[in-house]
């Protein structure tokens, strides 16, 4: 008889899936819409961030980096409290 369940042993690491049968796996279209959407990542943000690169002091980024988690975004809170500062940013 066929397994319907990977093969996953102790440590959580799936093994030969080659003796698993194939209709235990479902196309992604087949999920509910509800399902779908939790797995296709995080929600769109009503505003999107640009990709930019620029480049700094390595010991600055390594000061901002210890301050963990969010600190890209904590970069950008920065720059927009100083451009409003300067009167660049309403």
């Amino acid at each position: 008889m066929v397994s319907r369940l990977p093969v996953i042993d102790d440590d959580g690491e799936v093994g030969d899936l080659s003796k698993v049968d194939p209709s235990a796996f479902k196309p992604f279209s087949a999920l509910p819409a509800s399902l779908q959407a939790k797995l296709r990542g995080r929600p769109k943000a009503a505003t999107t961030k640009e990709p930019i690169k620029i480049r700094l002091d390595a010991d600055v980024v390594q000061a901002l980096r210890a301050t963990g988690d969010g600190w890209q975004t904590r970069i950008n809170d920065t720059l927009r409290a100083s451009l409003q500062l300067a009167g660049r940013l309403s």
